[in-house]
């Protein structure tokens, strides 16, 4: 199993260590266009291999492609992150010609590769991807829904004053602070809902810091956060390697599913060796199914400007 991250920064950099750590792949290539900069990273992890326990061989390279011929699974962290008082929306105009310069760099290389997107706004640049490889709708999976999720159950833990292997959560819509849809009626502590412990008004704050849980880390740490962001993408790399057919929310291509079709936004789906090999649609109640609607039509909007 061999895997690419693409962007040595800080969220490349988690991504590649929590992979390798968890020891299911058997190398990870670390890319960047700074020159040394990948090279100087997968050095210092590698480093950290005895001491970690872990066999994965983490390679690093200057932008060499060819380097990453072969891979199984390629995740793109490259562009430029938030900065505080930026929305994801804000990054479109530098990232896409990132995104698809990489995506289409990958592919030529490694056209079996299944593609994991990271670069903001996330939901857009999935679409792209779509629009400059042309590979199947499986191949290529938005990592936010993931990620949003975890801060959702961080959220709940909180406010239930619970551990967070007692909670689960989903969020679902678009990866932007006005987008996404943290799934409240559904959220349990094992197996209860929450709304049976805390106040609707609670539960309320709770959606509402999960939906800022982007903003919130880059105003504290004056740029995008990536421990919590290279943890999702390597939960995302292993149901994927290991087959697992585990359910993950994720931005994927929908053609009906929803009531929607002709864009990448956040729902849940079953990922397994072949990329995304189910979309699961759940029931939503009318309020859940108006917000997912919303939160498309935002995602369009910012799809629009690709062309613009």
């Amino acid at each position: 199993m061999k895997v690419t991250v693409v962007g040595a920064g800080a969220v490349g950099a988690s991504c590649a260590e929590y992979i390798a750590i968890k020891n299911f792949a058997s190398e990870v290539v670390l890319l960047d266009i700074k020159e040394g900069y990948a090279e100087g990273k997968a050095m210092d992890l590698m480093q950290t291999a005895s001491l970690n326990g872990f066999d994965t061989k983490i390679t690093g390279s200057t932008n060499d492609y060819s380097k990453t011929a072969g891979s199984d699974i390629a995740v793109i962290t490259s562009g430029i992150p938030r900065k505080p008082g930026m929305t994801r929306e804000e990054l479109i105009g530098i990232n896409a010609g990132i995104v698809k310069a990489v995506s289409t760099s990958l592919v030529e290389h490694s056209p079996n590769v299944i593609l994991i997107v990271v670069s903001n706004p996330m939901d857009t640049m999935t679409y792209l991807a779509h629009k400059v490889t042309g590979l199947p709708k499986n191949r290529i999976i938005g990592m936010g829904g993931a990620l949003d999720s975890a801060r959702f159950k961080y959220r709940l833990a909180e406010a239930l004053g619970a551990p967070i292997s007692d909670v689960d959560g989903m969020v679902i819509g678009g990866h932007s602070d006005k987008g996404m849809v943290p799934l409240t009626r559904l959220a349990t502590r094992n197996s209860v809902p929450v709304s049976e412990y805390i106040s609707e008004g609670r539960l309320q704050q709770v959606l509402e810091d999960t939906k800022v849980g982007g903003a919130t880390l880059t105003k504290l740490l004056g740029t995008s956060a990536w421990y919590a962001p290279g943890a999702a993408v390597s939960g995302l790399v292993q149901a994927i390697a290991c087959d697992q057919k585990k359910i993950f929310p994720c931005s994927t291509l929908l053609d009906g599913e929803y009531g929607l079709s002709g864009l990448c936004i956040g729902v849940p789906v079953v990922l397994g060796r072949n990329g995304i090999e189910k979309i699961v649609e759940i029931n939503l109640s009318d309020a859940e199914k108006a917000h997912l609607e919303e939160s498309a039509a935002g995602v369009k909007k910012t799809n629009a400007l690709l062309d613009a």
